[in-house]
Order: C-alpha cells, then sequence, then structure tokens
C-alpha cells in the first residue's frame, strides 16, 4: 500500500465541485457534490442516535435498497435534523435536481448535511447549488480538497487521504475526505465521511469491510461525548480498476481492507485532533487485556472523560484521572495487574506499577505532556487484546464555540 496525494477524486471515475450557496454561511463555500462516471455499489453506516437527521434516513433507504448509488451532495451550515416532512421535502428536491441535471436516476443520490439542528434548508439554494457544481465537476486534486472545505463547520482544517494498493495485478486506488470537530462520541462513524474506490468489489463484501473497520477507526475517537444526528459514512466502489470481482474473502479482500482501514484510522485521527477548541491529540492504547471488547471500553473512556481530557490540556501527569476512567469504563481488572505509562515523540515515562505509584520525574511527565500527541500506554497483563481510542484536549475554547454555536 503507498499512501499518495489527494481525497475524494484520487480513484478513476471520481469527480467533484463545490459552490458558495448561502445556506448559512456567508463569503465561503458551503456545498459540495461527489460523482462516479459510472454508477458504483455503496455501503454505509450511520448514526445509532434515535433522533436521525432526514438526510440519514433518506441515505439509509439508498444504501439498503437501491442497486446503486452515483452521486452525493453535501452541504454545511445547515443539519436538516428534526425537520419533520419539510427536511424530507428538501432531500427530494435535491436528489431530483441532480437528476435533471446530470441525468442520473434520483434514487441513486444520497445527501448529506452538517449545521445546525432544528433548522428548514432553503431549498431554492440547494437547487441553485447543484445546478452550478454539475457544470462544473472535475477530477483533479484540487477539486476533491476544494470539496472537502466546503464541508466543514467548526473544523479548523479539512481532512483528506488517499492510498493506492495492488489487487489482481490491477493498482486499485481508494480516496476519501471527511468533516468533523465537535459533537463527536459515535457509535458507528463520526459525523460525515466519504470515500471513493475503483475496486471491483460485492455489494455485501464492501459493506462487510465499512462495517468491520469503522468499529475499530471512527468508532474510536471521542470530543465531548455526544453522538451526532446526523453521522453519516458512505462509500462507494465503481469498479474502473478493472480488476477480478472479489466474491469471497481472502487475501486481496484482506488488502482491501487494510486499505480502507487505512483510510478510516487517518480521517479518524484528523478529527480527533481537531476537536472543538483543541490543541493536542490524546491517544489511548490498552494492551494485554482479557478481551477486545474491555480493551476498546477503556481505550475509549480514558480519552472520553472530561477530567482526563482537562489533565492533558493542563499538562498534568495526574495518572488517576485516567486509573478512575477505567474503573467505571465497565471493564473488567484487577488494578494490580496494571502498568501506565505516558509516551510521546520525546520517549516514555512508567508511572504505575502494578497498584503501586512510582516515584516518577515531574520534568519528564512535563516535557511529554507539551507535545502535539500524548498517548497514556497501558499494560493490563491479563490477556492478549488490544485497543487504541483517539480524542483530544479540553480547553476554554470548547465552551467559547458552543456558546454561540448558532450566531
Amino acid at each position: 500500500m503507498k499512501v499518495i496525494d489527494g481525497g475524494i477524486t484520487a480513484a478513476k471515475g471520481f469527480k467533484a465541485a463545490s459552490c458558495a450557496a448561502g445556506i448559512k454561511y456567508q463569503g465561503r463555500t458551503d456545498m459540495a457534490m461527489i460523482y462516479s462516471e459510472v454508477p458504483a455499489i455503496s455501503a454505509g453506516t450511520f448514526t445509532s442516535n434515535v433522533v436521525k437527521a432526514a438526510c440519514v434516513q433518506w441515505d439509509m433507504n439508498i444504501v439498503k435498497n437501491s442497486e446503486k448509488m452515483q452521486v452525493v451532495v453535501i452541504n454545511s451550515g445547515i443539519a436538516n435534523a428534526c425537520t419533520g416532512k419539510e427536511g424530507f421535502d428538501a432531500c427530494e428536491a435535491t436528489a431530483k435536481a441532480v437528476e435533471q441535471k446530470l441525468n442520473v436516476p434520483y434514487d441513486t443520490v444520497a445527501v448529506a448535511s452538517t449545521g445546525v439542528i432544528g433548522m428548514q434548508l432553503p431549498v431554492d439554494k440547494l437547487v441553485a447549488g447543484v445546478n452550478e457544481m454539475s457544470t462544473s465537476l472535475d477530477e483533479s486534486i484540487s477539486a476533491g480538497t476544494d470539496a472537502s472545505k466546503a464541508i466543514m463547520t467548526t473544523d479548523t482544517v479539512n481532512k483528506q487521504v488517499a492510498v493506492q494498493f495492488e489487487v489482481d495485478g490491477k493498482v486499485v486506488t481508494l480516496g476519501g475526505m471527511s468533516k468533523g470537530s465537535g459533537m463527536i462520541h459515535p457509535n458507528m462513524c463520526t459525523m460525515l465521511a466519504f470515500i471513493g474506490t475503483d475496486l471491483s468489489i460485492t455489494k455485501e463484501l464492501l459493506q462487510k469491510a465499512v462495517s468491520e473497520v469503522v468499529s475499530d477507526t471512527f468508532n474510536m475517537i471521542t470530543v465531548d461525548g455526544d453522538t451526532s444526528t446526523n453521522d453519516t459514512l458512505l462509500c462507494m466502489a465503481n469498479g474502473l480498476a478493472e480488476n477480478k470481482l472479489i466474491q469471497s474473502e481472502g487475501e486481496e479482500y484482506e488488502s482491501f481492507k487494510d486499505a480502507l482501514c487505512y483510510v478510516c484510522e487517518t480521517l479518524a485521527k484528523k478529527m480527533a485532533a481537531d476537536g472543538e477548541g483543541a490543541s493536542k491529540l490524546f491517544e489511548a492504547t490498552i494492551v494485554n487485556a482479557k478481551s477486545k471488547e474491555d480493551a476498546k471500553l477503556m481505550a475509549k473512556a480514558i480519552v472520553g472523560s472530561n477530567l482526563s481530557k482537562a489533565a492533558i490540556f493542563g499538562c498534568d501527569a495526574n495518572f488517576g484521572r485516567f486509573l478512575c476512567a477505567m474503573g467505571y469504563s465497565g471493564a473488567d481488572f484487577d488494578q494490580n495487574d496494571v502498568e501506565l505509562f505516558f509516551k510521546g515523540a520525546n520517549g516514555e515515562l512508567k508511572v504505575f506499577d502494578k497498584g503501586n505509584p512510582l516515584d516518577f520525574d515531574e520534568d519528564k511527565a512535563l516535557e511529554i505532556m507539551k507535545e502535539d500527541t500524548v498517548t497514556v500506554f497501558v499494560n493490563m497483563n491479563e490477556g492478549s487484546q488490544s485497543a487504541t481510542a483517539w480524542g483530544c484536549d479540553l480547553t476554554y475554547d470548547y465552551v467559547k464555540i458552543n456558546a454561540d454555536y448558532r450566531s
């Protein structure tokens, strides 16, 4: 596998466009379109929140019931959540505008929204945006980059990645983009993510790979403990790499799954690091746990604890907060088996050893915790399972951003 430049337009046959539709923001792009030159099979994962946005319900139906997907239209600024029948009408109007402009069936058009909950989308602006983007679709890296910027809300940086790998003697490309900064505590993926590949694979195996990879990547990040109403990950595979169709699990399927995992983990970490108000990426790795589920529970509890996040922000090596979070996570373990370390680019420092606090070097701890990425590494010494979760520190700016989000 090789990491290459680009994002959603990296794979053969994928184009993108963006525009400033004036949905909510002024003076910046706020709509994006992803287009496959040929109809693609699709897979998706969606929010576990019972309150699902109209666009989420629309896309769930397409992934489940439509044979193909060819276009995705995304807007930022307004989430189209808690909007009743009018919200569904906006989805349909967007899809039918695409049908008219690009001559593709409206039930192959997915829609996604992010922004303020409870506001109605201006349908006239959505349709105008579709009309404009339909004439400017482009396969260039810059078109994909511009699309990744158009879907940002409180994000401070755009997020994209692409890789190439070989299947059946053919070069296959997989690229993606995502957005996410706040309201992130997923139980599927987080906020919005879109992946395009030219791989030829069955719909069943594509969905299997996406679901499994999401569990260990997007599902392992948290910013603020809030699971969004709009969480959506869509993956399209158009087959233009012309590899022999992957119809069963095996070496070629695993090669694709490894590439997909790299892309999803990269995007997930970019979102965690860009958490609202964040100044650093906060990582927790659990090794040698009794079970995979226990490892995941403890890792997510550590990065999700407000006390832990505040300690990371303040560069305070208060390891008791991390042990406390592990203890209420629901995992079963004996604290007298646990070893806890701080790790960073400047080395590692052991601070807790099998039930006993250590007299550690506070200056070394401060040096590690001042880095852009801080890892809490925990050896459970009770099994063979491991997991990693990603989050960010909790800063004053998080409250500032969310106190006046609507305005």
